[in-house]
């Protein structure tokens, strides 16, 4: 492609509101330009990246045997209805009505509509497994959009899902498609890691999300510095060391401690460690609420108690709820002699704390020695803390480092989840109805675009791995006025093409400066210059990636570059 014929404007200046250096980056180097907030028009050689990203996903979805399809972005609002997601997904589902006033969602993704589809088409056991995806915009209506691509208000998204008669098929299917997607992220360039995961708004239960090492990502991944475990820091699991106490039951007492709420100024007034203090906090599961209790140097882990108590939806009790149905303010709120009518789940750190401080539900008194063995009524003492740093690794092997993630993938075991509350079922062999068994699988694609530019840069621009750059090559005529270095430039571009190339030939009337600054920002791995010894047949190969450069004879040109 004639660089003087295509879209891709440079900036000099970095764009004051983009804060990723991806975002920077594609900017600057004219991949995207924003529309609104949270929307981007992808220029022409974003779109040649996404396209090869996309044909590394097609030909890695082929091997694993899923089928490609195409599906409706306004989906009716009767099908998120029939699974309960309508009222339960949240104020990030566009939702929108029609002349006639019918309610609809731009999709966010597709369980519904694909649960649909295949429920009316596919009657017999003996046409499953089936798997289905699509490469297709999603609409998702976040509060904060921010860091360009990696988290907008419209993306593309691949989305797989299938369907099965029997677990073990849904396993089948499951790690075939972890392998598909190990496979395609180490084929677009991308340092990730495999992490166990929550599934949160999608349902089921077993799920690995794929994230990308980056400063800039928004997800804290807890790992074994010593073995591959890893897991997204809610899903980490806490390894509790029971601690032999002979410590003696003190007598309950109850201390005024004047406008004193947090932990760290409780500790710090009662002249104790945090780590001694019941820290007391209540939330509100669907329709209920549940005091859940932790050791004050620890923190609530919500994803936890929300797959411990199997709710829907799990949020911290604002300061009104807690006034009404604890009587207090949240500073004060404790589990000894709690007269609201609430459960009480622990973490196991609670279960062997002795003569600890815990609030007293009266403004200004927290109780000391409080024994939870004694003094308080728990439902359940389970793992329901974030894990930490230095804490054992869940594996058992070595300790728990952290280290933050871009989310680029997500497998999913959906179960029957939606089969079940959608009607989707299927004759067995014994002719009797069953429902279907589900996975989903999704990338994010222009997600995954950003997350590559996050690990292949430096201070002059992007660096882009052979795999998904979007050109192989870059072509400069350093002087569009001199006839040598024009004519030796144009016969390389046919020649280039003739040999299998896709080329990027700067034919632009700038100087060589220019060139050279947007060729480094645009980030293509070689480059050739057509320079001051056109006339003698030779041109500059420079590598971007090391920086390295060599003067060629035209000649061995295609030679050379096949080599290397």
């Amino acid at each position: 492609m004639r660089q003087s014929l295509t879209f891709i404007p440079t900036l000099r200046e970095v764009p004051a509101d983009a804060e990723a250096k991806s975002h920077q980056l594609l900017v600057r180097a004219g991949f995207i330009r924003q529309n609104t907030s949270g929307i981007y028009h992808y220029l022409p050689l974003a779109h040649k990246v996404i396209q090869h990203i996309q044909s590394i996903v097609r030909k890695e979805m082929e091997k694993a045997g899923a089928a490609e399809l195409l599906m409706p972005v306004m989906q009716q609002a009767e099908m998120w209805q029939e699974s309960g997601r309508w009222y339960t997904y949240g104020p990030e589902l566009m939702r929108m009505k029609d002349r006639h006033g019918r309610e609809f969602a731009l999709g966010p993704t597709h369980e519904e509509v694909i649960t649909s589809l295949v429920r009316s088409e596919l009657k017999s056991y003996k046409k499953l497994p089936l798997t289905l995806y699509q490469i297709q915009s999603k609409f998702r209506d976040e509060q904060r959009p921010r860091f360009g691509l990696l988290r907008g208000r419209e993306f593309i998204m691949k989305d797989a899902y299938s369907f099965h008669s029997s677990l073990e098929s849904l396993d089948d299917t499951y790690n075939k498609m972890f392998t598909a997607y190990s496979n395609i992220f180490s084929k677009v360039g991308l340092d990730f890691r495999p992490v166990i995961a929550d599934s949160g708004a999608m349902g089921g239960k077993d799920t690995h999300e794929f994230m990308a090492l980056s400063e800039v990502g928004e997800d804290t991944i807890a790992y074994s510095n010593t073995s591959s475990y890893a897991a997204n820091i809610e899903m980490a699991e806490v390894v509790y060391q029971e601690e032999a106490n002979s410590a003696t039951f003190k007598e309950l007492e109850k201390v005024h401690t004047p406008q004193v709420k947090t932990i760290q100024d409780v500790a710090a007034f009662l002249e104790v460690a945090p780590s001694a203090c019941i820290k007391s906090v209540l939330f509100k599961v669907d329709d209920a609420y549940v005091l859940v209790l932790t050791r004050g140097d620890h923190e609530v882990n919500d994803v936890k108690l929300k797959n411990l108590v199997g709710a829907q939806l799990v949020e911290l009790a604002s300061r009104e709820e807690v006034l009404e149905i604890i009587g207090t303010e949240p500073g004060f709120v404790g589990p000894v002699k709690l007269e609201a009518e609430v459960e009480i789940y622990a973490d196991l750190a609670v279960k062997g704390m002795t003569n600890a401080v815990a609030g007293a539900n009266e403004s200004d008194f927290h109780y000391v020695n409080v024994n939870p063995a004694r003094d308080v009524s728990v439902k359940e003492f389970t793992d329901l803390r974030l894990i930490q740093e230095g804490d054992v690794s869940p594996d058992g092997e070595g300790t728990i480092q952290f280290a933050k993630g871009i989310e680029v993938g997500q497998v999913f075991k959906l179960g029957m989840r939606y089969s079940e509350a959608m009607d989707a079922t299927y004759l067995d062999e014994n002719g009797r109805a069953q429902p279907m068994i589900m996975g989903c699988y999704g990338i994010g694609i222009s997600r995954t675009l950003s997350a590559i530019v996050e690990q292949h840069h430096d201070e002059k621009g992007i660096i882009w791995p052979e795999t998904v750059a979007p050109y192989d090559l870059h072509l400069l005529a350093l002087n569009m006025k001199n006839d040598a270095q024009k004519e030796l430039a144009e016969t390389l571009y046919e020649r280039l093409k003739e040999e299998g190339y896709d080329v990027l030939f700067d034919d632009r009337r700038e100087r060589a400066g220019v060139k050279f600054t947007d060729s480094d920002l645009i980030g293509l791995p070689i480059r050739i210059s057509c320079g001051k010894r056109s006339e003698e047949g030779i041109v500059e190969v420079k590598f971007r990636k090391s920086g390295e450069s060599q003067e060629v004879s035209v000649d061995e040109l295609i030679s050379f570059i096949r080599q290397v």
